[in-house]
């Protein structure tokens, strides 16, 4: 079996269709989503469309939750953009979303960690920087979700991690947003998604990061007056001043 992973779109339309184009060369039996689509100030109600369009199996992101749930005017900067450009059938294409989803009966999807959206699996809070979780932490926070492969987002970091010999924990890393101030930086702003594949009942891995036009998304995002996304979107680095 092989599979194609896809999280943290944010909304970032022209990182997508690259890294659909490469999927579909790749031709996975399955691809699937692991939340946060549309959150941001780039492209959220033509990515909603996208995304229903092809009816991937996707799960919540904290975001995704936000933007279905939370009032607007209570909304943060980045959610209160993606809401007021979304529609009413993409509100509710969110609000369909489950937290968590299993598929082919020993994959497990999720976006932060199986009991929460906000909690990093594979990763710890260490101030403004995130290390990786120690085996012991990362075994606790995987509760009693046994499944063989377990799929996280959240953090936009790819990074694979054995969590005990008959189970391993894949996060593709973030197709569509490189850096956040105090979370991630990943230092290129190429769109990242993942592969696995299984033979012989075991699982090998791609993480995988593409070329795409990514002068376009910083300009929209500039334009839209958020300057800290632009540099993040052209540099992978995030801006050295918080801004919008």
């Amino acid at each position: 079996m092989r599979l194609a992973v896809v999280s943290d779109i944010h909304g970032n339309l022209r990182a997508l269709e690259a890294v659909h184009r490469e999927i579909k060369a790749a031709a996975p039996d399955l691809i699937v989503n692991l939340g946060d689509c549309l959150s941001g100030p780039l492209w959220p109600e033509e990515t909603a469309q996208y995304l229903a369009a092809h009816g991937w199996p996707t799960v919540r992101g904290n975001h995704d939750r936000e933007l279905a749930e939370t009032p607007a005017a209570e909304l943060d900067t980045i959610d209160a953009f993606a809401h007021r450009h979304l529609s009413k059938a993409s509100q509710d294409w969110l609000s369909a979303l489950p937290a968590t989803m299993s598929v082919e009966s020993d994959i497990f999807l999720c976006h932060g960690s199986p009991s929460s959206d906000e909690i990093f699996l594979l990763e710890d809070d260490g101030g403004n920087h995130f290390f990786p979780s120690t085996e012991s932490a990362v075994r606790l926070k995987l509760g009693n979700v046994t499944a063989e492969l377990v799929l996280c987002g959240h953090s936009h970091t790819p990074r694979v991690v054995q969590a005990t010999k008959d189970q391993s924990i894949l996060n593709p890393g973030s197709v569509g947003v490189q850096a956040f101030p105090g979370l991630t930086a990943t230092g290129s702003p190429h769109a990242r998604y993942a592969l696995a594949t299984r033979r012989n009942g075991r699982w090998s891995f791609e993480l995988r990061a593409i070329d795409y036009d990514w002068a376009e998304a910083a300009r929209r995002a500039d334009a839209a007056g958020f300057t800290n996304w632009a540099h993040g979107l052209s540099t992978g680095f995030a801006a050295d001043a918080i801004g919008t």
